[in-house]
């Protein structure tokens, strides 16, 4: 198979396939053979939405990616060989955002698929700072392949990211609004940590999979009445002693009534975690925070240090990916990116390169 990637020319048509050159790397870069990529929503805001890339076009999307270095730059000569995820969000690690341990908010930080050509591709080069190595006898192991934990760079490890920095723990109580590709991890990850989840959808089949995996109640919020469904949590809540304040709240939806839902679930000292993205604006009365005093926090990415605690729940089977991905060859991309958009897909779509004739 000739090295080639998929590129983005203008919003709303299809993905072009283009031969890649394959160069030596620049210092300190590696050159990732791909694995795997999933498909983010993100990926849809830029194709279909007209979200704009860092890059200007024509680009590769994906930034969900797994693979090995087959090539390094000088200075990343010790990366070779090795099975690797790489961060959906690169920190430049120097910086002094980066230096005070705040590389979300890098000023120039590195973003596979907006601010350098991403995983829709065979291969892709990419800072080796903060890759990610894996253990491939733990891979096989938990029964998983190098392709299935590309969703861990960013399904995985944003959610593990507004779990950690809520400060998710025994005894809490945990609000999940939107079990999708990443909501379902949120679930997981609170799950194993020791909270109690209550998992919110409008789609009975993710509800009834992360019953299985780590949700403790699930709601199906159309059949529940807005002004009751903090009501019908408390009396969960009530029911195992847990407490009725201090809840923290993951939004995953992206949408705008989640958010306005999510919102609206806010108790005394309740954390609400906006972990979703839409271009929608909510109209909320803000005076809540106050009157609470509650809190809420954004969530970009993940950092690189915090990647490989959030593969080892994947790796010691604590968080489950294989109910919630499905590969499929990366020559198909342009169906498989119309299906997701046109939510035809419930599980997180995993494009393959190796998978091709």
């Amino acid at each position: 198979m000739k090295p080639h990637r998929w590129v983005m020319r203008s919003v709303g048509e299809p993905l072009s396939r283009e031969p890649l050159e394959l160069r030596p790397p620049a210092p300190g870069n590696a050159l990732v053979e791909v694995a795997g990529c999933g498909v983010c929503h993100t990926d849809l805001g830029f194709l279909f939405d007209g979200v704009r890339t860092n890059q200007p076009l024509p680009l590769a999307l994906g930034h969900e990616i797994s693979g090995r270095v087959i090539q390094a730059g000088p200075g990343a000569e010790r990366w070779v060989g090795q099975a690797v995820l790489v961060p959906a969000v690169m920190p430049c690690g120097e910086c002094d955002a980066c230096r005070r341990g705040k590389g979300t908010i890098c000023p120039t930080q590195k973003m596979p698929g907006n601010d350098i050509h991403g995983g829709f591709a065979t291969h892709v080069e990419v800072p080796a700072r903060g890759l990610c190595p894996v253990d491939e006898r733990r891979l096989s192991a938990a029964g998983l392949a190098l392709a299935d934990v590309s969703v861990v760079a960013d399904a995985v490890t944003t959610p593990y990211q507004a779990v950690v920095q809520a400060g998710v723990g025994p005894g809490q109580l945990v609000i999940v609004n939107g079990v999708g590709g990443v909501g379902t991890y949120a679930v997981q990850i609170a799950a194993a940590l020791g909270a109690t989840v209550v998992a919110l959808d409008v789609d009975p089949v993710k509800l009834e999979a992360v019953a299985a995996h780590g949700a403790a109640k699930t709601v199906n919020v159309r059949a529940v009445d807005p002004k009751n469904l903090k009501r019908e949590i408390a009396a969960f809540a009530k029911g195992l002693g847990l407490p009725a304040r201090e809840w923290t709240i993951f939004e995953c939806s992206g949408t705008a009534a989640g958010q306005a839902a999510a919102f609206g679930l806010l108790t005394h000292g309740g954390t609400l975690g906006v972990v979703g993205f839409t271009m929608d604006k909510v109209e909320l009365r803000l005076s809540n925070l106050m009157a609470f005093h509650a809190r809420a926090l954004g969530n970009w990415g993940c950092p690189p240090e915090l990647y490989p605690a959030a593969l080892d729940l994947v790796l010691d089977r604590k968080v489950a990916l294989l109910p919630f991905v499905e590969r499929h060859p990366l020559a198909e991309i342009n169906r498989v990116l119309e299906e997701v958009h046109a939510r035809k897909l419930t599980r997180r779509a995993i494009l393959v390169p190796a998978q091709e004739s």
